[in-house]
């Protein structure tokens, strides 16, 4: 969606809402990166998006997301403008990610995982626990697909096993062969087995900024976001030997677990989102905040 079209979307949003979009959570942006200085940019912004529940399913393994994941970064909108062709026949702007600062990007705690036909009596020894970690840069940054089919973001991530006798680099996915999460607040269309499932695109609220830039505030809060169609490849560097607990890992999860064989949800999603034609701008909203 050109700058023009955004402008306006958002003014007759505003119409329908005197509900304020704060810019809470947003003080790891990095404002004061290179490329969020780039002249060339259209726009640039800050983003926090806060999960409170939902889970992750590994083949016939699922774990539960019992304390909230925080994934936080600037945006910017290149000289080239690309858009994305809607599912409506209208067009939105395609966002690139920039790192959070102090490498704050992705923040999870760590899920325990209970090994599949062992009893869970020595939690770390008879059972994993699993540390999402990033694999590669946030991409696709999609805002305005909320409440279509269209994914809002592609996350690639890693899970980083801890247990005593899996050494200290066991993994499943890797930098190399990340899993990639592309999740909607829409309809998925995954491969068989699995069946089409729908999310919640929350409530979206937009507020002016209160001191009179042209920073606008985007809230979405209470939205569900998923994704069914993704594949898990196989384990990597497990045991105190690196390698050599591998197929074990394997076995015990269904490893290499094809798409449509897993599923993420991301429930309870709060999302703030500051944009601006101008750095310069949205720096003086945020610390004028």
């Amino acid at each position: 969606m050109p700058a023009s079209q955004l402008t306006a979307f958002v003014a007759a949003l505003l119409l329908g809402t005197g509900i304020p979009a704060p810019y809470q959570g947003l003080e790891n942006c990095p404002l004061t990166s290179a490329t969020m200085k780039d002249p060339t940019n259209l726009q640039v912004g800050c983003v926090q998006s806060v999960t409170n529940g939902g889970s992750i399913t590994i083949g016939t393994t699922t774990v539960e997301f019992e304390d909230p994941i925080t994934v936080q970064f600037g945006v910017y909108w290149p000289a080239g403008a690309p858009v994305r062709d809607l599912p409506d026949g209208s067009q939105t702007n395609v966002y690139s990610t920039v790192p959070a600062a102090g490498g704050k990007t992705l923040v999870a705690k760590p899920l325990e995982v209970t090994l599949p036909g062992i009893a869970n009596l020595i939690p770390g020894v008879t059972s994993v626990y699993a540390q999402v970690e990033l694999a590669g840069p946030i991409t696709e940054f999609i805002p305005l697909a909320t409440g279509t089919d269209t994914p809002v973001f592609v996350l690639p991530i890693k899970l980083r096993l801890r247990n005593a006798l899996f050494g200290t680099k066991c993994y499943i996915g890797s930098d190399r062969s990340p899993i990639r999460f592309s999740p909607t607040t829409g309809t998925t269309s995954p491969p068989p087995p699995n069946q089409p499932a729908t999310g919640d695109p929350g409530t979206l609220t937009i507020e002016n900024d209160p001191n009179g830039y042209e920073t606008l505030a985007v809230g979405f809060t209470g939205a569900t976001l998923l994704d069914n169609a993704y594949a898990v490849p196989r384990a990597n560097g497990c045991g105190l030997i690196p390698g050599t607990l591998d197929p074990l890992i394997n076995l015990a999860f269904g490893l290499p677990s094809a798409a449509g064989h897993n599923a993420v949800v991301f429930s309870g999603n709060d999302t703030a989102f500051a944009l601006s034609p101008s750095l310069d701008d949205l720096t003086k909203a945020l610390n004028a905040s």
